[in-house]
């Protein structure tokens, strides 16, 4: 098990399912871990390793060197305004949502202008990342650094996940969310139309069709919160779904023509 170098103080605001899991690696890995939530986790924290606190001020009067916005996709934009931004000055602020370019000019129109910005997607979870981030995928785009000491802060936060192994991409925001959309989205939409036919495994199943229903068990495990925001707020995903209904109109296209061209015969 890793133990990082030099510990940082990180603050988790949002420690819910997915802040406790990574709250749980930072503190293996000597880190000091403040939790903030809408809802009270102290005695989830204290299990942890890790300290809560229930209001944004007193997180902050504990001077973490990184605040870490670790909320949904659909719900940052209203932390973020009542969130006291103000005392972000010469701060490293770091988002994990699965989409990117979103959080992006998010932070960078309401963050104060001294105030670092990290945006990462580490593109696993609490199921995938349960024994291990061996290889597991962490996006990360440095978009806003002040100066050579704050470079160095933002450096140690990304040893973070080089200790755990991950598989390290760095990658622009909006590079991200173009392949997000063509990768994620469609994977989730896929698996949330097919969730719809109410498919069973059979005694002649395929392995393709078990790798189908593979995709629906993993996808409806995920919230419809977590799809829609990756519908709203991924710039590309829109057109995505048109080129779905697209495809599927041109299949069934195709196979008419034949069946047209069958009975003619």
């Amino acid at each position: 098990m890793a133990t990082h170098p030099r510990p940082q103080t990180l603050a988790i605001i949002g420690f819910g399912n997915f802040g406790q899991f990574l709250a749980k690696t930072f503190v293996r890995q000597g880190h000091r871990v403040i939790g903030q939530s809408r809802s009270d986790y102290s005695t989830v924290a204290k299990e942890l390793g890790a300290e809560y606190f229930n209001t944004a001020d007193e997180v902050l009067d504990q001077n973490p060197e990184v605040v870490i916005l670790c909320t949904s996709i659909t719900s940052l934009k209203t932390v973020m305004t009542k969130f006291p931004l103000q005392r972000l000055e010469n701060s490293v602020v770091v988002d994990v949502c699965s989409v990117k370019e979103y959080p992006r000019d998010l932070m960078l129109e309401m963050l104060p202008p001294s105030a670092d910005i990290l945006c990462t997607h580490p593109m696993f979870g609490p199921e995938s990342g349960k024994h291990s981030w061996k290889n597991l995928p962490f996006v990360y785009d440095v978009v806003r650094v002040s100066n050579e000491e704050r470079q160095k802060l933002v450096e140690d936060f990304i040893l973070i996940w080089k200790l755990e192994e991950c598989s390290m991409v760095p990658m622009s925001c909006k590079e991200h969310d173009s392949f997000a959309a063509s990768t994620q989205f469609i994977t989730h939409t896929t698996g949330r139309m097919l969730a719809g036919l109410n498919l069973t495994s059979t005694p002649v199943d395929t392995k393709g069709y078990e790798s189908l229903l593979s995709v629906i068990d993993t996808t409806i495990k995920d919230s419809f919160d977590l799809y829609y925001g990756l519908y709203r707020y991924n710039y590309n995903s829109k057109s995505q779904i048109q080129r779905l209904e697209d495809s599927l109109r041109d299949l069934r296209i195709k196979l008419e023509e034949e069946e047209r061209k069958e009975r003619d015969q």
